[in-house]
């Protein structure tokens, strides 16, 4: 199970050497522990896991006892996992810290000693409720980890240089040809389904059973709905009421989330708080209005227009289709050869919402609803260039599921904006073309805009 973060763990292990400590996000089951486990035994000449979900009382205590002695402490915590540190050649791991506010504090104090390597993972650590009373090191180092990206997938799947194929056909902007479009297709449909949750991956890879796949599924949508009840505190009824909606809110034709179907006069000031819990806890990915398509979408930001999508589009699926309690082979089968009537577009939305956040994109939408006819329209993507010029620094995306479909808002956007855009994309289900000044792109692309 190859992930990328990898290459990143080793670049903070090579420029770091000690003075800061790692912090490693991300949701439930993304992968968090085992990708820290994995860095440690191959980079480490010894470590230490401290998981405090389960840790004792006795561990605890050391950071309550003896920070004021590192000696002790490290003595005392060598003892109990019965382990040898080696200074500068150990690695010390806290395991979901937010868990334990505390061991999150201490760390400015063991970096500032400076004998070994300390990397946290957490889930929800940037919710309230987990830093109250505490001092958020300044040492600390975020990075965020993702379900497994399409390439990540083709590496599990056997597939090790399809992508390579991809990433030049998309730099030279050629098509890849009917029979690598097709093969392509075909594995891109696969993780459509199954998602990049690294378990589920995993199952699938293993087996190819797609009801042992929807049932691993399941089991995180349960972990994450335990967690809703557990951690939400009082805003337990609003984050359900959002997280149960999602699929209803994608299946619509104009996919920004409307609040009316929750609750009458509903206010976005009313949820704001339950949005922040799902995207902190990484649940869900949202995606903002901006009002212009210039550089800087923050400044443009219609704090009061949004879509909501779920983090994995694998999840997606078995949320969406849980009449029963478990998505049949049989229709994953179907969704896999595009034989299902429904309306794709919303896992074909949300599957490029995901891409575009691995490739290291914020997310922003245009939307105008003005009674103008020339001035309504809606992108269903905006992005921006890494380095930016005077002009021409966003490129338009619309993303197609159908082989059938119009550009009535991409041309308008074109018109209006034309001097602020760099470029409009159409991602699809097609092969790479330029018509008409809009370049064409396999939707299995998305990740190297």
């Amino acid at each position: 199970m190859k992930r990328k973060i990898y290459d990143r763990m080793l670049k903070w292990k090579r420029e770091s050497q000690g003075r800061s400590v790692l912090m490693i996000e991300g949701a439930r089951r993304v992968g968090k522990s085992f990708i820290v486990r994995e860095f440690a035994s191959r980079e480490y000449e010894s470590y230490i896991l401290i998981d405090f979900n389960n840790t004792t009382e006795q561990v605890r205590g050391l950071f309550q006892n003896y920070l004021n002695d590192l000696d002790s402490f490290f003595m005392y915590l060598s003892l109990s996992a019965d382990v040898t540190l080696h200074e500068r050649k150990s690695l010390i791991i806290f395991d979901e810290v937010q868990r334990f506010p505390e061991a999150r504090a201490a760390l400015k104090y063991l970096v500032n000693d400076g004998r070994y390597d300390y990397i946290e993972t957490g889930s929800l650590v940037s919710i309230r409720k987990n830093v109250k009373g505490i001092t958020i090191p300044s040492e600390e180092e975020p990075i965020e980890l993702v379900p497994m990206d399409f390439e990540e997938f083709l590496w599990a799947m056997g597939q090790n240089m399809l992508m390579d194929l991809i990433r030049l056909q998309f730099g030279k902007r050629e098509p890849m040809g009917p029979d690598m479009h097709r093969k392509a297709m075909t594995w891109f449909r696969q993780y459509l389904i199954v998602g990049g949750m690294p378990q589920v991956v995993m199952q699938y890879a293993e087996t190819k059973d797609f009801d042992k796949v929807d049932a691993q599924k399941r089991l995180i949508l349960n972990l994450y709905r335990n967690d809703i009840r557990q951690y939400a505190d009082n805003l337990e009824n609003r984050v359900t009421q959002i997280f149960d909606e999602i699929p209803a809110q994608l299946q619509r034709h104009e996919k920004k989330f409307r609040l009316s179907d929750l609750k009458k006069d509903a206010r976005y000031r009313d949820y704001d708080s339950a949005f922040l819990w799902l995207a902190d806890a990484r649940v869900i990915n949202i995606c903002h209005s901006s009002t212009e398509p210039n550089i800087g979408f923050r400044l443009t930001q219609d704090g009061n227009t949004l879509k909501c999508y779920m983090a994995d589009t694998g999840l997606l699926i078995s949320h969406s289709f849980d009449e029963n309690g478990i998505v049949s082979s049989q229709l994953y089968r179907k969704l896999m050869l595009d034989r299902l009537e429904f309306n794709e577009g919303m896992l074909m939305e949300n599957i490029v919402a995901q891409m575009l956040l691995a490739a290291g994109h914020k997310l922003y939408f245009f939307s105008s609803y003005s009674k103008k006819s020339a001035d309504r329209m809606e992108i269903d993507f905006l992005i921006s260039k890494i380095m930016p010029t005077s002009r021409h620094n966003v490129t338009a995306i619309e993303v197609k599921s159908g082989k059938n479909y119009t550009f009535t808002s991409l041309n308008k956007f074109k018109e209006k904006y034309g001097s602020m855009l760099s470029g409009e994309v159409v991602l699809h289900t097609g092969d790479v073309k330029y018509e008409d000044g809009i370049l064409y792109l396999p939707l299995y692309m998305a990740q190297l805009l």
